[in-house]
């Protein structure tokens, strides 16, 4: 927990304001405190009252109060959020205001709002990829509908019959990101730099990717290939 003098003093700074100085805007707003009060706090000699610091805070334009006493806010949900989930956040919440359906004040039950849902379509065909297109940018926003399991992650598009009769030419698969599949579930693989759809099958000797089309051959997977599994397909 910070100490409510180094709050004072850090921000007073930071907005480079002098003692004097704040302790006039605070006489501005109704509370009389000399600088010499103000000098006392940020020396731990004693503490403002509840309704001065959070006055002070306003002055000093110190947005989450619990955060800089806390140094974390549990009520703050974009804690843990990378910058994307933020600004999905954040997206969602402007269409809660621009509603009106859940102003403070409005007594009326509020009407359900559909937030489109978004995922990532990897530009990337599987089967004729690179290995490393989840850290790239090469992929396209597609607006999904309830089709889409809800647990999928992102999407790829399949080239070539090696799937089929499963998967088509051309195909988007949706997939849970994952590092790890049981034995006959169909992934997405990395083989040596190169990405695949196929069904993985493990009966102890290691590793076989499995077209789905007989016509194409088993993929062993050896000690020294490049491995990843990037993920379960879910369609």
């Amino acid at each position: 927990m910070k100490e409510i003098r180094h709050i004072i003093a850090e921000n007073r700074k930071r907005k480079k304001l002098t003692q004097p100085v704040l302790a006039s805007r605070l006489e501005e707003n109704g509370i009389t405190v000399s600088y010499k009060t103000i000098s006392g706090w940020e020396k731990g000699l004693s503490e403002p009252s509840i309704g001065t610091f959070i006055e002070l805070c306003r002055i000093l334009e110190i947005p989450d109060i619990y955060e800089a006493v806390y140094g974390q806010n549990p009520f703050d949900f974009t804690t843990g959020l990378n910058n994307e989930g933020r600004d999905k956040l954040y997206d969602y919440a402007q269409l809660l205001i621009s509603s009106h359906k859940y102003d403070k004040n409005n007594e009326e039950p509020a009407a359900t709002i559909s937030v489109p849902r978004r995922l990532k379509l990897f530009d990337n065909r599987v089967s004729a990829g690179t290995g490393n297109f989840l850290t790239g940018d090469s992929y396209t926003w597609k607006e999904v509908g309830d089709e889409v399991p809800r647990n999928a992650d992102f999407g790829l598009q399949i080239t070539g019959d090696s799937m089929e009769p499963r998967y088509k030419d051309k195909q988007i698969v949706w997939v849970h990101q994952q590092s790890t599949l049981n034995n006959g579930e169909i992934g997405i693989f990395c083989l040596n730099g190169e990405a695949f759809c196929k069904k993985l099958q493990d009966e102890g000797n290691g590793p076989v990717l499995i077209s789905l089309n007989e016509k194409y051959a088993p993929r062993t997977v050896r000690k020294h290939d490049e491995f990843t599994i990037f993920g379960r397909v879910l369609n």
